[in-house]
């Protein structure tokens, strides 16, 4: 399995898996592993097994099941093995899958806390089908960084599920899936609020590790 490491060797690191259509190394993922290790954070990102056999010239499939992933997800946990506390996370799907291990290695004492960049709390243009039963009981530790029109959940729609209160969110105003404002809207650009995200994280992070 191949990692991509940003910031320095050693402290909090933070495990970030890519979303379903877009590999590890995308300008988004790129930028926000450098955003968050300039915070301080140590960031390492992986790819999951079928978009690395795209990445070697495979056919372009879709993601598996969720299962696989999570399954794939666990073994990078333990690919990494890093020292000190560890975060696990993702854009979009890789968010999801590690959201859904999430409570299983906060008890095993394997990681510190969840961060979410862009959930997807339903698939988008289908406000039904939520994907947020088992964010309501959550024992972890989590950040949601979420775009206030991002369609796979607006800030008016996920004000009305029940969430965890282990689940803090942080909106950044305008954003899209990626966290991308209308510059014309708000005057802020996407790098505006990509730093925005990173500096959050590295609060909130900070505050876990300050907990223990």
């Amino acid at each position: 399995m191949t990692l991509l490491f940003d910031g320095p060797e050693r402290g909090i690191t933070v495990l970030l898996a890519h979303g379903a259509g877009a590999p590890m190394d995308t300008p988004f993922m790129a930028e926000i592993a450098s955003e968050l290790g300039a915070q301080g954070l140590r960031v390492a990102r992986f790819e999951f097994a079928y978009m690395a056999q795209r990445r070697a010239g495979g056919p372009k499939r879709p993601p598996p099941k969720i299962e696989v992933v999570c399954e794939e997800y666990r073994a990078a946990i333990a690919a990494l093995a890093p020292e000190g506390p560890l975060i696990i996370g993702g854009k979009s799907m890789g968010g999801r899958a590690a959201s859904l291990i999430t409570d299983e290695m906060f008890a095993a004492g394997r990681i510190a806390g969840l961060l979410c960049l862009g959930y997807p709390f339903h698939p988008t243009g289908k406000p039904e089908k939520l994907r947020v039963e088992h964010l309501a009981g959550m024992q972890t530790p989590a950040l949601i960084c979420q775009g206030t029109r991002d369609p796979f959940g607006t800030r008016e729609e996920v004000e009305g599920y029940t969430l965890s209160e282990r689940i803090r969110l942080h909106w950044l105003e305008d954003g899209d899936h990626d966290l991308k404002p209308r510059k014309r809207v708000t005057g802020l650009s996407h790098h505006d609020h990509l730093r925005a995200a990173a500096e959050a994280a590295a609060r909130w992070a900070a505050g876990l590790a300050a907990a223990k």
